[in-house]
């Protein structure tokens, strides 16, 4: 890919292109959420195009009965689909690109466009991302609710590249979203993997209770001693940590969240903070790593469980000092099953990071390719 130096604003052979030259806007019908079915024909509601779909519709979420179907409108693969009302002008107008082979039907306030002359694809990285985003917000009306019109929209004129560029454009980010597509597979067969590893490893033959094989205390810090530029960990009952410029604790330990993010577990090895809703397990008396996905596991699925029936807005003491645990007896035994569990834990991060730089990689290409700041050369193999 060639980087282009001429741009500034227009990319070199980009020509201003109204969106009915290169396509026919039609518009969605009826299909009201008591007119929905548990299966039947396929359908999408304009709600969807902003909380379910990110620029390609390739699941179905909604279906209707054959009575619904002379009421509404058909839509076919390569169509866009664009949500015609939303709450804020971000959610006005997004877009996805139908890529199912099977029917179709759009409901009321769903917009469609079906191009004749142009890769649908790249029409919706470029509505979704590109020069066509900022025009679809300024086109929405409303308060409480915003609304986008097809009339509206007739009128919008755009840069596009021509059609071999869009293709190859498309091409580049395709390459990119399968490789995205096979790690996140990788990863979800990872997770299984270390989910059926952990119901068949940890069932050791001793039942110890939590609190006689390690000590239970909390931390002493209100929130107000986080520093997000501070040098040690700071743990609090969120998700994932934030930063102190001073540490209470020097040891291996297993922190639970008392409250908020109630039951979740991280494990740290030296210097730290710990907000006073955090419980720091220390000074295990069996093998840490062992107990660590143990309680990951089985406590948090608890605490789940419990979260759902609306009976866990925190955890007491004497509920962790009480937890049973099945292990070995033998120590290596322990150690055994812990380098398995850790082992597949740092192949699992080792694919995420790989995941996350791709993503990136991706979001670069993305914002690059459809401004035109990079081209494609004319010469690129397209990927089919």
């Amino acid at each position: 890919m060639i980087i282009n130096q001429l741009q500034k604003n227009i990319p070199n052979g980009w020509q201003l292109t109204k969106l009915t030259d290169v396509g026919v806007f039609s518009k969605g019908a009826e299909i009201s959420k008591e007119q929905l079915s548990e299966s039947g024909h396929n359908a999408i509601r304009y709600g969807e195009l902003y909380t379910r779909h990110n620029i390609k519709v390739d699941k179905i979420y909604s279906f209707i009965s054959d009575e619904i179907i002379p009421l509404t409108k058909k839509i076919k693969y390569g169509d866009i689909l664009f949500a015609g009302s939303g709450e804020t002008n971000d959610e006005i107008g997004k877009s996805a690109t139908y890529l199912l082979k099977e029917d179709c039907y759009a409901g009321g306030d769903v917009i469609i466009f079906r191009p004749n002359n142009a890769n649908s694809l790249f029409l919706a990285y470029f509505l979704n991302f590109g020069e066509g985003r900022k025009k679809l917000r300024e086109l929405g009306q409303g308060q409480s609710i915003v609304h986008i019109y097809k009339s509206d929209m007739e009128e919008i004129k755009l840069h596009l590249p021509s059609l071999p560029e869009q293709n190859r454009i498309v091409s580049v980010l395709e390459t990119w979203d399968k490789a995205i597509e096979n790690l996140n597979k990788k990863i979800e067969i990872k997770k299984q993997i270390k989910k059926g590893l952990i119901q068949n490893l940890l069932t050791g033959n001793e039942v110890v209770k939590l609190g006689d094989i390690c000590d239970i205390k909390t931390g002493k810090k209100d929130v107000n001693e986080g520093n997000p530029d501070g040098k040690y960990p700071f743990f609090t009952c969120a998700k994932d940590n934030t930063y102190s410029d001073n540490y209470s604790f020097d040891t291996e330990a297993i922190l639970i969240a008392g409250n908020g993010e109630v039951g979740n577990c991280l494990y740290y090895n030296g210097k730290f903070e710990a907000y006073q809703r955090t419980y720091v397990l220390s000074n295990f008396k069996k093998e840490v790593m062992y107990v660590f996905p143990y309680l990951k596991y089985f406590f948090q699925n608890q605490i789940n469980s419990q979260k759902q029936m609306g009976a866990m807005p925190y955890i007491k003491l004497g509920m962790l000092k009480n937890f049973e645990i099945k292990i070995p007896k033998d120590s290596k035994e322990q150690k055994k099953i812990a380098n398995i569990l850790t082992t597949t834990d740092k192949e699992i991060t080792e694919l995420e990071k790989k995941l996350s730089i791709i993503k990136n990689q991706k979001k670069f290409l993305l914002n690059n390719l459809i401004t035109g700041a990079i081209r494609t050369p004319e010469s690129m193999k397209i990927q089919t």
